[in-house]
């Protein structure tokens, strides 16, 4: 039987085949890959992947011939089973996705459960990840943070979701698309306040942006149509010590900004919530009761 051999300390260890390799690749620039997985990728018997079409153009650009089969979030379980029994019988095997590492916000978990769960030895490979590419380039705190992935595609849902983690002190990451970031921004300015957010789309690519500010700011300065590129979004959490106005004092913010600048009640609220740090949500709430209270 032959091995993949590895570079350790100035020995070569080896592994024997019958491994899953899970390896993680650009998630732009080809060049973001490592020495280790490019071995890898090489040294395998197969290379299943996300995306054969994607995958191919990485592994032409470093002249790796590894054979290629797909396995995607519509196959996964059927190909699975296909590749266990490729390990099983002693061959090894890497994983990737799209781009970037397998199993965040990608496909493969169902192959490493099947892999684990039959004593097939399972291997990171790391790499390229949006997530601390992100991290590494946000310029505010962004530890204890959490990681929500793609949050919830419709809007009543995403509404939901950002409502069960408004009061998070920690801050909150997500990926979103372009076709959905305006509308995704729309509801967190809505449900969590104008918070401090920073948004990066197109990593490590020839179009890279990355953009701070409030909430509010980067809505008015972003365009809503034509922006492309995945986006990788990071909102500061709750504040320790939110701003807790009452009832009354939320209608003398009210009735003051609609004094001021003769606005609908929608844009009162909008403009109470930002100089108050409150959610807007709570907001309006307050601003619903006081006007049936206070016809």
């Amino acid at each position: 039987m032959s091995t993949i051999k590895s570079q350790r300390g100035g020995k070569m260890d080896r592994e024997a085949r019958g491994v899953l390799y899970m390896v993680a690749t650009p998630i732009g620039n080809l060049e973001d890959i490592t020495l280790r997985a490019l071995r890898v990728l090489k040294e395998v018997d197969l290379v299943a992947a996300e995306d054969t079409r994607r995958s191919k153009i990485l592994l032409s650009a470093h002249g790796i011939k590894t054979p290629l089969r797909s396995l995607h979030e519509h196959n996964e379980k059927e190909r699975s089973a296909e590749i266990l029994s490729r390990l099983q019988n002693g061959k090894s095997v890497a994983y990737v996705s799209d781009a970037g590492t397998p199993c965040v916000s990608d496909p493969g978990r169902h192959l490493v459960r099947a892999a684990r769960d039959n004593g097939i030895r399972v291997v990171p490979v790391p790499g390229a990840c949006a997530l601390p590419a992100a991290l590494s380039v946000c310029g505010f705190q962004a530890e204890p943070f959490l990681f929500c992935g793609f949050l919830p595609p419709r809007s009543n849902r995403r509404r939901r979701f950002l409502e069960s983690i408004m009061e998070e002190e920690c801050s909150i990451i997500f990926y979103e698309s372009p076709a959905r970031i305006r509308e995704t921004l729309e509801d967190a300015l809505d449900i969590l306040g104008d918070r401090q957010v920073m948004a990066a789309r197109e990593l490590t690519k020839v179009f890279e942006e990355i953009r701070e500010g409030k909430i509010s700011e980067l809505l008015a300065a972003w365009p809503g149509a034509g922006v492309k590129g995945e986006f990788t979004v990071m909102l500061q959490g709750a504040a320790r010590e939110p701003a807790v106005l009452s009832e009354r004092e939320i209608g003398e913010q009210l009735l003051k900004i609609l004094s001021e600048k003769g606005v609908s009640l929608r844009d009162a609220v909008a403009e109470a919530a930002r100089r108050t740090q409150m959610p807007r949500k709570k907001i309006y709430d307050a601003a619903l009761r006081i006007r049936r209270e206070f016809p």
